[in-house]
């Protein structure tokens, strides 16, 4: 059974101020309608079309005799716990090889405690660091967007732990769906601060619309191709 890791309103009237405009309950619906839209045109397309893709990359994650895929728990819409497909990018048993790493690598255990990610990750295979600066990896996210769980553009999703970064702009960050590309990605992704991703995050939210998701997913072609940022 799907928890919560936090309530925001829900149940009354609100709205959030952007310059001297205020959306209203119903505008909110409106874009929703229109955003849920896109997703699930755009997600079944692209599925369609990175079928033989998905297929080629699958049997090579397969190669060291491990699952193909990784589902992990992110915090989604509502606070809402999802599980957020992934090709597997990692070896075996990878929390108990982190764990021994950071306990004779106090620099990378203050990194990993402020960036939740590592410069030098040790749990990542040979297909896997390929996957992730190419973004194969978040292909099978596709599924997420076609489930409701994510959009394709938003905020990227994180882990309960993570959500202390966000800390006043977390509920603002549960009021809409993670997203597989976003403001973070095309702004530099690992190469920005958390303190950065949490304002490009507030940004998107508070301006997103149909013409910045096109932009954004414009954008990220570019980045994935020049493999900016990537780790």
């Amino acid at each position: 059974m799907a928890h919560r890791i936090n309530k925001i309103p829900g149940n009354a009237d609100y709205s959030i101020s952007v310059g001297d405009k205020h959306r209203t309950r119903a505008l909110d619906n409106f874009r929703d309608a229109i955003k849920r839209a896109f997703d699930l045109i755009g997600s079944i397309a692209l599925i369609f079309l990175a079928f033989p893709l998905l297929f080629v990359v699958g049997l090579l994650v397969a190669t060291d005799g491990g699952p193909v895929f990784y589902r992990h728990s992110r915090v989604g819409r509502c606070g809402r716990m999802f599980g957020c497909w992934k090709f597997r990018t990692m070896i075996l048993d990878a929390e108990a090889c982190l764990g021994e790493y950071l306990s004779y690598h106090p620099e990378a255990a203050r990194e990993w405690e402020r960036e939740q990610k590592l410069a030098f990750d040790p749990r990542i295979t040979s297909v896997g660091r390929f996957l992730r600066q190419s973004s194969l990896d978040e292909l099978p996210q596709l599924f997420n967007v076609l489930s409701g769980d994510m959009s394709l553009v938003g905020p990227r999703p994180v882990t309960q732990a993570e959500m202390k970064h966000y800390g006043p702009v977390a509920p603002l960050y549960m009021s809409v769906r993670p997203g597989i590309t976003g403001l973070w990605q095309v702004s530099g992704r690992n190469d920005v601060g958390y303190n950065e991703r949490v304002a490009l995050d507030k940004h998107y939210i508070l301006n997103h619309h149909v013409l910045l998701d096109l932009f954004i997913l414009y954008r990220t072609i570019g980045v994935v191709v020049s493999r900016r940022g990537a780790r």
